[in-house]
Protein backbone atom coordinates (compact mmCIF):
# COMPACT_ATOMS: atom_id res chain seq x y z
CA UNK A 1 0.00 0.00 0.00
CA UNK A 2 0.84 3.86 -0.55
CA UNK A 3 3.01 5.38 1.90
CA UNK A 4 0.13 7.41 4.06
CA UNK A 5 0.28 10.84 5.76
CA UNK A 6 -2.16 12.80 7.41
CA UNK A 7 -2.25 16.50 8.47
CA UNK A 8 -4.43 17.99 11.09
CA UNK A 9 -5.06 20.83 10.20
CA UNK A 10 -4.66 23.43 6.76
CA UNK A 11 -3.33 26.46 7.27
CA UNK A 12 -0.19 28.48 5.61
CA UNK A 13 2.17 25.72 8.01
CA UNK A 14 0.48 22.65 6.54
CA UNK A 15 0.58 24.25 3.21
CA UNK A 16 4.35 24.77 3.16
CA UNK A 17 5.26 21.53 4.55
CA UNK A 18 3.05 19.77 1.89
CA UNK A 19 5.06 21.71 -0.81
CA UNK A 20 8.47 20.66 0.72
CA UNK A 21 7.30 17.35 0.74
CA UNK A 22 6.51 17.31 -3.02
CA UNK A 23 9.79 19.46 -3.63
CA UNK A 24 11.78 16.25 -2.51
CA UNK A 25 9.72 13.21 -3.17
CA UNK A 26 10.23 11.17 -6.04
CA UNK A 27 7.46 8.12 -4.78
CA UNK A 28 3.57 8.00 -4.80
CA UNK A 29 1.77 8.93 -1.27
CA UNK A 30 -1.29 8.70 0.15
CA UNK A 31 -2.32 12.46 1.78
CA UNK A 32 -5.05 13.06 4.20
CA UNK A 33 -5.62 16.86 5.23
CA UNK A 34 -8.39 17.27 8.02
CA UNK A 35 -9.65 20.75 8.70
CA UNK A 36 -12.46 21.69 11.34
CA UNK A 37 -13.58 24.64 9.13
CA UNK A 38 -15.83 24.56 6.20
CA UNK A 39 -12.61 25.68 4.32
CA UNK A 40 -8.96 23.99 3.98
CA UNK A 41 -6.43 26.01 2.62
CA UNK A 42 -6.64 29.61 4.67
CA UNK A 43 -5.50 29.70 8.17
CA UNK A 44 -7.23 31.42 11.11
CA UNK A 45 -5.17 35.06 10.79
CA UNK A 46 -6.26 34.88 7.17
CA UNK A 47 -10.08 33.81 7.04
CA UNK A 48 -13.21 35.42 6.45
CA UNK A 49 -15.22 36.54 9.33
CA UNK A 50 -12.34 36.04 11.59
CA UNK A 51 -10.71 39.26 10.04
CA UNK A 52 -11.78 42.45 9.05
CA UNK A 53 -11.01 43.71 5.88
CA UNK A 54 -9.49 46.29 7.28
CA UNK A 55 -6.91 44.10 8.98
CA UNK A 56 -3.76 44.29 7.30
CA UNK A 57 -0.97 41.41 7.21
CA UNK A 58 2.18 42.11 9.18
CA UNK A 59 4.70 40.82 6.35
CA UNK A 60 5.67 42.83 3.08
CA UNK A 61 4.99 40.49 -0.01
CA UNK A 62 8.60 40.72 -0.58
CA UNK A 63 9.29 38.17 2.44
CA UNK A 64 6.40 35.75 1.79
CA UNK A 65 7.95 32.92 0.82
CA UNK A 66 6.49 31.17 -2.34
CA UNK A 67 4.40 28.29 -2.82
CA UNK A 68 3.22 27.53 -6.58
CA UNK A 69 3.86 31.39 -7.06
CA UNK A 70 5.21 34.38 -5.78
CA UNK A 71 2.09 36.84 -4.07
CA UNK A 72 3.37 39.46 -6.33
CA UNK A 73 2.62 36.61 -9.11
CA UNK A 74 -0.67 36.28 -7.96
CA UNK A 75 -1.65 39.77 -7.27
CA UNK A 76 -0.49 40.60 -11.06
CA UNK A 77 -3.12 38.33 -12.56
CA UNK A 78 -5.68 38.52 -10.64
CA UNK A 79 -8.93 40.36 -12.30
CA UNK A 80 -9.58 43.88 -11.74
CA UNK A 81 -12.64 43.45 -9.62
CA UNK A 82 -11.31 40.84 -7.47
CA UNK A 83 -8.45 43.39 -6.55
CA UNK A 84 -10.74 45.62 -5.77
CA UNK A 85 -12.86 43.50 -3.66
CA UNK A 86 -10.12 42.70 -1.38
CA UNK A 87 -9.08 46.45 -0.95
CA UNK A 88 -6.23 46.31 -3.25
CA UNK A 89 -5.16 49.28 -5.28
CA UNK A 90 -4.69 47.57 -9.13
CA UNK A 91 -1.96 50.61 -9.80
CA UNK A 92 -0.54 50.29 -6.57
CA UNK A 93 1.02 46.24 -6.64
CA UNK A 94 4.31 46.56 -4.97
CA UNK A 95 6.91 44.16 -3.54
CA UNK A 96 7.23 45.97 -0.39
CA UNK A 97 3.66 46.53 0.57
CA UNK A 98 1.58 45.02 3.34
CA UNK A 99 -1.75 44.12 2.16
CA UNK A 100 -5.13 42.85 3.63
CA UNK A 101 -5.11 39.63 6.04
CA UNK A 102 -8.11 38.74 3.42
CA UNK A 103 -5.92 38.70 0.80
CA UNK A 104 -3.57 36.77 1.87
CA UNK A 105 -6.35 33.83 2.67
CA UNK A 106 -7.17 33.80 -0.74
CA UNK A 107 -3.50 33.67 -1.83
CA UNK A 108 -2.78 31.05 0.42
CA UNK A 109 -6.51 29.24 -0.50
CA UNK A 110 -5.75 29.17 -4.62
CA UNK A 111 -1.49 27.86 -4.28
CA UNK A 112 -3.51 25.40 -1.93
CA UNK A 113 -5.43 24.37 -5.04
CA UNK A 114 -2.45 24.36 -7.07
CA UNK A 115 -0.34 22.20 -4.30
CA UNK A 116 -2.99 19.55 -4.98
CA UNK A 117 -3.00 20.08 -8.76
CA UNK A 118 0.76 19.21 -8.56
CA UNK A 119 0.91 15.98 -6.10
CA UNK A 120 -1.95 14.61 -8.87
CA UNK A 121 -0.08 14.77 -11.07
CA UNK A 122 3.54 12.85 -8.99
CA UNK A 123 1.27 10.33 -8.40
CA UNK A 124 0.67 12.40 -4.79
CA UNK A 125 -3.21 11.96 -3.66
CA UNK A 126 -4.42 14.19 -1.39
CA UNK A 127 -7.51 13.89 0.08
CA UNK A 128 -9.35 17.13 1.69
CA UNK A 129 -11.62 16.32 5.18
CA UNK A 130 -13.20 19.61 5.87
CA UNK A 131 -15.58 19.99 8.56
CA UNK A 132 -13.80 17.41 10.50
CA UNK A 133 -12.37 17.72 13.87
CA UNK A 134 -9.68 14.87 15.10
CA UNK A 135 -10.25 14.29 18.89
CA UNK A 136 -7.98 11.77 19.81
CA UNK A 137 -5.03 9.86 18.20
CA UNK A 138 -3.63 6.39 19.31
CA UNK A 139 -0.21 4.75 18.52
CA UNK A 140 0.07 1.32 16.88
CA UNK A 141 2.69 -1.47 15.77
CA UNK A 142 3.34 0.65 12.69
CA UNK A 143 0.75 3.34 12.08
CA UNK A 144 -0.99 6.08 14.29
CA UNK A 145 -4.89 6.11 14.80
CA UNK A 146 -7.04 9.16 14.32
CA UNK A 147 -10.44 9.50 15.67
CA UNK A 148 -12.49 11.41 13.78
CA UNK A 149 -15.72 13.57 14.07
CA UNK A 150 -17.13 14.88 11.38
CA UNK A 151 -19.93 17.58 11.47
CA UNK A 152 -23.00 15.98 10.85
CA UNK A 153 -21.81 12.32 10.18
CA UNK A 154 -20.77 9.41 12.19
CA UNK A 155 -17.41 9.16 13.44
CA UNK A 156 -14.43 7.06 12.07
CA UNK A 157 -11.19 6.14 12.66
CA UNK A 158 -8.24 5.61 9.98
CA UNK A 159 -4.46 5.07 10.07
CA UNK A 160 -1.09 6.60 8.87
CA UNK A 161 1.89 6.18 8.56
CA UNK A 162 2.67 9.37 9.53
CA UNK A 163 0.65 12.36 11.20
CA UNK A 164 1.56 15.93 11.75
CA UNK A 165 -0.14 18.48 13.47
CA UNK A 166 -0.46 21.60 12.58
CA UNK A 167 -3.47 23.02 14.45
CA UNK A 168 -2.56 26.08 14.72
CA UNK A 169 -3.95 29.07 16.54
CA UNK A 170 -6.36 28.47 19.63
CA UNK A 171 -8.78 30.92 20.10
CA UNK A 172 -12.50 30.64 21.29
CA UNK A 173 -15.09 30.53 18.61
CA UNK A 174 -17.03 33.19 20.31
CA UNK A 175 -14.14 35.81 22.35
CA UNK A 176 -16.99 37.61 24.57
CA UNK A 177 -16.48 35.03 27.17
CA UNK A 178 -18.02 37.11 29.95
CA UNK A 179 -20.46 40.25 29.17
CA UNK A 180 -18.26 43.26 27.81
CA UNK A 181 -15.06 40.94 28.08
CA UNK A 182 -13.45 39.79 24.67
CA UNK A 183 -10.57 37.06 25.56
CA UNK A 184 -9.46 37.98 21.79
CA UNK A 185 -10.20 40.00 18.73
CA UNK A 186 -10.99 37.31 16.80
CA UNK A 187 -13.27 36.27 15.15
CA UNK A 188 -13.20 40.10 14.55
CA UNK A 189 -16.93 39.70 13.78
CA UNK A 190 -17.71 39.61 17.01
CA UNK A 191 -16.36 43.63 18.06
CA UNK A 192 -18.55 44.89 15.10
CA UNK A 193 -21.29 44.34 17.75
CA UNK A 194 -19.46 47.12 20.27
CA UNK A 195 -20.83 50.00 20.17
CA UNK A 196 -19.65 53.85 21.20
CA UNK A 197 -18.37 53.19 24.87
CA UNK A 198 -15.18 52.74 27.04
CA UNK A 199 -12.95 50.35 25.46
CA UNK A 200 -10.04 48.83 26.82
CA UNK A 201 -7.63 46.87 24.87
CA UNK A 202 -4.88 45.17 26.39
CA UNK A 203 -1.37 45.03 24.23
CA UNK A 204 -0.23 47.45 21.68
CA UNK A 205 1.28 45.17 18.90
CA UNK A 206 -0.71 44.51 15.75
CA UNK A 207 -3.31 42.31 17.13
CA UNK A 208 -4.17 44.98 19.48
CA UNK A 209 -4.21 47.52 16.51
CA UNK A 210 -6.44 45.39 14.75
CA UNK A 211 -8.49 45.16 17.74
CA UNK A 212 -8.86 49.17 17.84
CA UNK A 213 -8.97 49.48 13.69
CA UNK A 214 -12.49 46.40 14.19
CA UNK A 215 -13.94 48.80 17.13
CA UNK A 216 -12.96 51.85 14.87
CA UNK A 217 -14.76 50.68 11.57
CA UNK A 218 -17.78 49.59 13.74
CA UNK A 219 -18.16 53.21 14.49
CA UNK A 220 -16.89 55.33 12.03
CA UNK A 221 -14.92 55.43 8.54
CA UNK A 222 -11.25 55.55 7.92
CA UNK A 223 -10.66 58.52 4.97
CA UNK A 224 -7.59 57.74 3.04
CA UNK A 225 -6.57 59.74 0.56
CA UNK A 226 -3.31 59.47 -1.69
CA UNK A 227 -0.82 62.40 -0.75
CA UNK A 228 -2.83 63.30 2.66
CA UNK A 229 -2.81 62.22 6.19
CA UNK A 230 -5.73 59.66 7.17
CA UNK A 231 -8.50 60.45 8.76
CA UNK A 232 -11.03 59.67 10.99
CA UNK A 233 -14.98 60.60 10.58
CA UNK A 234 -17.21 59.12 13.63
CA UNK A 235 -20.36 57.56 13.26
CA UNK A 236 -23.39 59.81 14.33
CA UNK A 237 -24.64 59.03 17.56
CA UNK A 238 -20.71 57.28 18.28
CA UNK A 239 -18.85 60.32 19.25
CA UNK A 240 -18.68 58.93 22.82
CA UNK A 241 -15.93 55.85 21.87
CA UNK A 242 -12.68 56.42 23.76
CA UNK A 243 -10.45 53.19 23.08
CA UNK A 244 -7.19 52.96 25.35
CA UNK A 245 -4.66 50.57 24.48
CA UNK A 246 -2.06 49.26 27.56
CA UNK A 247 0.46 48.07 27.58
CA UNK A 248 3.61 47.04 30.41
CA UNK A 249 5.86 50.10 28.74
CA UNK A 250 2.89 51.86 27.45
CA UNK A 251 4.86 51.91 24.06
CA UNK A 252 3.36 51.79 20.41
CA UNK A 253 5.18 49.54 17.77
CA UNK A 254 7.59 51.34 15.59
CA UNK A 255 6.76 51.40 11.93
CA UNK A 256 7.77 48.80 9.11
CA UNK A 257 11.50 49.79 8.00
CA UNK A 258 13.41 49.49 5.05
CA UNK A 259 15.88 46.73 4.41
CA UNK A 260 17.47 44.17 2.05
CA UNK A 261 15.46 40.98 1.58
CA UNK A 262 16.66 38.40 1.52
CA UNK A 263 18.60 39.18 4.50
CA UNK A 264 23.00 40.05 3.80
CA UNK A 265 24.75 37.25 6.06
CA UNK A 266 25.76 38.48 9.45
CA UNK A 267 29.99 38.31 9.92
CA UNK A 268 29.86 37.70 13.65
CA UNK A 269 26.99 36.30 15.24
CA UNK A 270 26.29 33.92 12.95
CA UNK A 271 24.69 30.21 12.92
CA UNK A 272 27.94 28.57 12.77
CA UNK A 273 28.95 30.31 15.43
CA UNK A 274 25.75 29.78 17.64
CA UNK A 275 26.00 26.07 16.94
CA UNK A 276 29.21 26.16 18.09
CA UNK A 277 28.10 27.62 21.40
CA UNK A 278 25.37 25.61 21.78
CA UNK A 279 27.70 22.57 22.08
CA UNK A 280 30.24 24.07 24.30
CA UNK A 281 29.21 26.83 26.29
CA UNK A 282 27.08 25.26 28.59
CA UNK A 283 25.51 26.86 31.45
CA UNK A 284 27.37 30.21 30.27
CA UNK A 285 25.19 29.77 26.50
CA UNK A 286 23.44 33.19 26.99
CA UNK A 287 25.60 34.91 28.03
CA UNK A 288 28.35 34.30 25.63
CA UNK A 289 25.07 34.61 23.05
CA UNK A 290 24.49 37.68 24.36
CA UNK A 291 28.43 38.64 23.83
CA UNK A 292 28.15 37.72 20.29
CA UNK A 293 25.05 39.89 19.88
CA UNK A 294 26.75 42.80 21.10
CA UNK A 295 29.88 42.26 18.90
CA UNK A 296 27.69 42.35 15.85
CA UNK A 297 25.95 45.23 16.74
CA UNK A 298 28.47 47.34 17.70
CA UNK A 299 30.39 46.25 14.43
CA UNK A 300 26.95 47.02 12.49
CA UNK A 301 26.67 50.10 14.02
CA UNK A 302 29.03 51.79 16.11
CA UNK A 303 27.40 54.90 16.72
CA UNK A 304 24.30 53.66 18.05
CA UNK A 305 26.12 51.27 20.73
CA UNK A 306 27.81 54.41 21.88
CA UNK A 307 24.72 56.13 21.90
CA UNK A 308 23.55 53.16 23.93
CA UNK A 309 26.80 52.28 26.65
CA UNK A 310 26.83 48.79 24.10
CA UNK A 311 30.15 47.85 26.10
CA UNK A 312 29.43 48.36 29.40
CA UNK A 313 26.02 46.58 28.88
CA UNK A 314 24.78 43.28 30.85
CA UNK A 315 22.07 41.34 29.21
CA UNK A 316 19.83 42.09 32.19
CA UNK A 317 20.51 46.10 31.49
CA UNK A 318 20.11 46.05 27.84
CA UNK A 319 16.40 46.35 26.81
CA UNK A 320 15.88 48.79 29.69
CA UNK A 321 18.52 50.97 27.62
CA UNK A 322 16.95 50.08 24.45
CA UNK A 323 13.60 50.99 25.64
CA UNK A 324 14.42 54.40 27.49
CA UNK A 325 13.97 56.98 24.74
CA UNK A 326 10.52 55.68 23.59
CA UNK A 327 9.89 55.56 27.34
CA UNK A 328 10.74 59.54 27.91
CA UNK A 329 8.60 60.40 24.78
CA UNK A 330 5.07 60.62 23.95
CA UNK A 331 4.20 57.34 22.50
CA UNK A 332 1.99 59.17 19.62
CA UNK A 333 4.46 61.97 18.99
CA UNK A 334 7.50 59.41 18.67
CA UNK A 335 5.30 57.41 16.05
CA UNK A 336 4.57 60.63 14.35
CA UNK A 337 8.75 60.92 13.85
CA UNK A 338 9.11 57.04 13.63
CA UNK A 339 6.99 57.29 10.63
CA UNK A 340 8.30 59.99 9.23
CA UNK A 341 12.17 58.55 9.25
CA UNK A 342 10.85 54.98 7.79
CA UNK A 343 8.69 56.27 5.10
CA UNK A 344 11.92 58.96 4.57
CA UNK A 345 14.41 55.75 4.45
CA UNK A 346 12.16 53.64 2.04
CA UNK A 347 11.97 56.66 -0.30
CA UNK A 348 16.13 56.71 -0.23
CA UNK A 349 16.52 52.93 0.06
CA UNK A 350 18.56 53.80 3.75
CA UNK A 351 18.80 50.60 6.02
CA UNK A 352 19.47 51.62 9.86
CA UNK A 353 22.50 49.30 11.07
CA UNK A 354 21.27 48.68 14.83
CA UNK A 355 17.62 47.88 13.38
CA UNK A 356 18.46 45.47 10.47
CA UNK A 357 21.57 43.80 13.15
CA UNK A 358 18.72 43.32 15.11
CA UNK A 359 16.18 41.77 13.16
CA UNK A 360 18.99 39.78 11.37
CA UNK A 361 20.12 38.21 15.12
CA UNK A 362 16.84 37.04 15.97
CA UNK A 363 16.07 34.66 13.65
CA UNK A 364 19.61 32.92 15.05
CA UNK A 365 20.04 33.55 18.11
CA UNK A 366 16.27 31.74 18.51
CA UNK A 367 18.40 28.51 18.41
CA UNK A 368 19.69 28.78 21.51
CA UNK A 369 15.96 28.88 23.02
CA UNK A 370 15.45 24.88 22.84
CA UNK A 371 19.00 24.36 24.67
CA UNK A 372 18.60 27.21 27.60
CA UNK A 373 17.89 25.60 31.37
CA UNK A 374 14.98 26.94 33.55
CA UNK A 375 16.83 30.07 35.19
CA UNK A 376 17.99 30.97 31.26
CA UNK A 377 14.94 30.64 30.12
CA UNK A 378 13.33 33.44 32.19
CA UNK A 379 15.77 35.82 31.66
CA UNK A 380 16.11 35.58 27.85
CA UNK A 381 12.36 36.12 28.16
CA UNK A 382 12.51 39.05 30.38
CA UNK A 383 15.27 40.69 28.98
CA UNK A 384 16.62 39.73 25.19
CA UNK A 385 13.01 38.87 23.44
CA UNK A 386 11.42 41.73 24.29
CA UNK A 387 13.67 43.21 22.05
CA UNK A 388 13.93 41.23 19.26
CA UNK A 389 9.88 41.24 19.37
CA UNK A 390 10.13 45.29 19.00
CA UNK A 391 12.12 44.83 15.80
CA UNK A 392 11.03 41.96 13.88
CA UNK A 393 7.01 42.91 15.03
CA UNK A 394 7.15 46.18 13.17
CA UNK A 395 3.66 47.09 11.63
CA UNK A 396 2.59 48.48 8.83
CA UNK A 397 2.88 52.44 7.93
CA UNK A 398 -0.80 52.43 7.28
CA UNK A 399 -1.45 51.38 10.93
CA UNK A 400 0.34 53.98 12.54
CA UNK A 401 -1.33 56.02 10.44
CA UNK A 402 -4.56 54.86 11.36
CA UNK A 403 -3.69 55.22 14.93
CA UNK A 404 -2.45 58.44 14.44
CA UNK A 405 -5.86 59.51 12.96
CA UNK A 406 -7.71 58.11 15.95
CA UNK A 407 -5.44 59.63 18.63
CA UNK A 408 -5.77 63.12 16.82
CA UNK A 409 -9.94 62.87 16.65
CA UNK A 410 -9.87 61.92 20.40
CA UNK A 411 -10.73 58.34 20.20
CA UNK A 412 -7.42 56.59 21.40
CA UNK A 413 -5.00 57.49 23.63
CA UNK A 414 -2.31 54.42 25.26
CA UNK A 415 -1.28 54.39 29.02
CA UNK A 416 1.19 52.19 30.41
CA UNK A 417 0.43 49.12 32.86
CA UNK A 418 3.79 49.05 34.63
CA UNK A 419 4.48 46.38 36.99
CA UNK A 420 1.93 47.60 39.46
CA UNK A 421 -1.02 46.37 37.81
CA UNK A 422 -4.25 44.69 38.01
CA UNK A 423 -6.90 43.66 35.40
CA UNK A 424 -10.12 42.61 36.50
CA UNK A 425 -12.45 40.66 34.73
CA UNK A 426 -14.62 39.48 36.95
CA UNK A 427 -16.12 42.27 38.56
CA UNK A 428 -20.20 42.54 38.66
CA UNK A 429 -20.14 45.12 36.07
CA UNK A 430 -18.92 43.85 32.65
CA UNK A 431 -15.93 44.25 30.60
CA UNK A 432 -13.32 45.16 33.53
CA UNK A 433 -11.76 47.17 36.46
CA UNK A 434 -8.29 48.01 35.59
CA UNK A 435 -6.00 49.51 38.30
CA UNK A 436 -2.47 50.61 37.83
CA UNK A 437 -0.79 52.01 40.77
CA UNK A 438 -3.59 52.21 43.27
CA UNK A 439 -5.75 54.02 40.85
CA UNK A 440 -8.65 51.99 39.45
CA UNK A 441 -10.37 52.93 36.22
CA UNK A 442 -13.63 50.92 34.86
CA UNK A 443 -13.85 49.94 31.03
CA UNK A 444 -17.48 48.10 30.49
CA UNK A 445 -15.46 46.61 27.01
CA UNK A 446 -12.13 45.12 27.42
CA UNK A 447 -10.33 43.40 24.55
CA UNK A 448 -7.10 40.86 25.45
CA UNK A 449 -5.34 41.50 22.57
CA UNK A 450 -1.77 40.66 23.63
CA UNK A 451 -1.95 37.41 21.32
CA UNK A 452 -1.25 33.56 21.07
CA UNK A 453 0.24 32.40 24.33
CA UNK A 454 2.01 29.43 24.86
CA UNK A 455 -0.26 26.71 25.87
CA UNK A 456 0.65 24.03 28.88
CA UNK A 457 0.62 20.41 28.35
CA UNK A 458 -3.20 19.95 29.91
CA UNK A 459 -4.54 22.09 26.83
CA UNK A 460 -3.16 19.16 24.60
CA UNK A 461 -5.99 18.05 22.73
CA UNK A 462 -5.24 14.13 21.93
CA UNK A 463 -5.10 13.01 25.59
CA UNK A 464 -3.74 8.81 24.61
CA UNK A 465 -0.85 10.46 23.53
CA UNK A 466 0.27 12.15 26.74
CA UNK A 467 -1.33 9.16 28.62
CA UNK A 468 0.78 6.66 26.96
CA UNK A 469 3.91 8.83 26.79
CA UNK A 470 3.95 9.73 23.44
CA UNK A 471 4.24 13.15 24.11
CA UNK A 472 6.04 14.74 26.99
CA UNK A 473 5.52 18.02 28.82
CA UNK A 474 7.67 20.62 28.16
CA UNK A 475 7.81 21.95 31.67
CA UNK A 476 8.91 18.07 33.36
CA UNK A 477 5.85 19.03 36.07
CA UNK A 478 7.89 22.17 37.08
CA UNK A 479 4.80 24.77 37.21
CA UNK A 480 7.46 27.70 36.26
CA UNK A 481 8.76 25.70 33.79
CA UNK A 482 8.42 26.21 30.12
CA UNK A 483 4.95 25.32 28.92
CA UNK A 484 3.77 22.61 25.93
CA UNK A 485 5.20 19.85 23.97
CA UNK A 486 8.82 19.08 23.85
CA UNK A 487 10.48 18.75 20.28
CA UNK A 488 13.40 18.11 18.91
CA UNK A 489 15.21 19.49 16.02
CA UNK A 490 12.82 17.77 13.36
CA UNK A 491 9.68 18.72 15.24
CA UNK A 492 8.93 15.11 16.69
CA UNK A 493 8.04 15.19 20.30
CA UNK A 494 10.79 14.32 22.49
CA UNK A 495 9.92 10.83 24.06
CA UNK A 496 11.69 7.35 24.13
CA UNK A 497 8.19 5.75 22.78
CA UNK A 498 8.63 4.48 19.33
CA UNK A 499 5.47 6.10 17.83
CA UNK A 500 6.77 9.81 18.12
CA UNK A 501 9.13 9.02 15.34
CA UNK A 502 5.96 8.64 13.59
CA UNK A 503 4.51 11.74 14.42
CA UNK A 504 5.22 15.96 13.95
CA UNK A 505 4.48 18.46 16.13
CA UNK A 506 3.94 22.09 14.66
CA UNK A 507 1.22 23.10 16.92
CA UNK A 508 2.42 26.79 17.40
CA UNK A 509 0.74 27.26 21.13
CA UNK A 510 2.25 23.87 22.15
CA UNK A 511 5.48 24.67 21.32
CA UNK A 512 6.19 28.51 21.89
CA UNK A 513 7.56 28.78 24.88
CA UNK A 514 10.80 27.05 23.07
CA UNK A 515 10.52 28.71 19.83
CA UNK A 516 9.43 32.20 20.52
CA UNK A 517 9.84 33.63 17.21
CA UNK A 518 8.04 30.60 15.49
CA UNK A 519 4.32 32.44 14.44
CA UNK A 520 5.24 34.08 10.90
CA UNK A 521 4.74 32.89 7.99
CA UNK A 522 8.35 33.17 7.72
CA UNK A 523 8.69 30.63 10.15
CA UNK A 524 5.77 28.20 8.95
CA UNK A 525 8.13 27.77 5.65
CA UNK A 526 11.00 27.31 7.61
CA UNK A 527 9.73 24.46 9.40
CA UNK A 528 7.61 23.20 6.43
CA UNK A 529 10.84 22.66 4.71
CA UNK A 530 12.37 20.70 8.32
CA UNK A 531 9.43 18.58 8.15
CA UNK A 532 8.22 17.98 4.51
CA UNK A 533 12.24 16.97 3.77
CA UNK A 534 11.95 14.35 6.38
CA UNK A 535 8.46 12.88 5.27
CA UNK A 536 10.15 12.18 1.99
CA UNK A 537 13.00 10.45 3.54
CA UNK A 538 10.69 8.30 5.12
CA UNK A 539 8.42 7.57 2.17
CA UNK A 540 11.78 6.62 0.09
CA UNK A 541 12.93 4.57 2.79
CA UNK A 542 9.90 2.36 2.92
CA UNK A 543 9.87 2.46 -0.53
CA UNK A 544 13.26 1.01 -0.19
CA UNK A 545 12.03 -1.03 2.36
CA UNK A 546 9.25 -2.58 0.26
CA UNK A 547 11.42 -3.26 -2.71
CA UNK A 548 13.60 -5.53 -0.54
CA UNK A 549 11.40 -7.52 0.65
CA UNK A 550 9.94 -7.99 -2.57
CA UNK A 551 13.12 -9.15 -3.25
CA UNK A 552 13.20 -12.49 -1.34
Amino acid sequence: MPFSIAFVGAGPTTLYTLCAFLNETQEPAEVTIYEAQPRAGLGTPYRPGWNDPAMLSNIASIEIPPIEETLIAWLERQPRARLVRLGIDPEGIDENTFYPRLALGEYFLDQFHGLIARAAERGVSVEVAVNCRVTDITPEADALRLFVTPIGAEPFEQTFDRVVLATGHHWPEEPEVRPGFFLSPWPASALQRISATTVGIRGSSLTAIDAAVAVAVANGTFIETEGAAVDYRIHPGAESLRMTMMSRKGLLPEADFYHPVPYDPLTICTPEAVAELIETAGDALLDRSYALFKAELTQDDPEYAAHLGLAELTLDDFADRYFADRIGADPFEWAEANLAEARANYAHEITIGWRYAIVRMHEVLAAIVPHLDEDSLARFDRFFKPVFVDEYATVPHLSIERLLALHRKGHLDVVALGTRHHVDTHGIEPGAMVTIDGDRRHFPVFIDATGQRPLAIDAFPFQTLLDQGVVRDEAHGSPDGPKGVAVDEQFHPVSDHPAAERLFCLSIPFILSRHPFIQGIVNSHEIGGIVGTELARAVEDDDALSDREAAQ
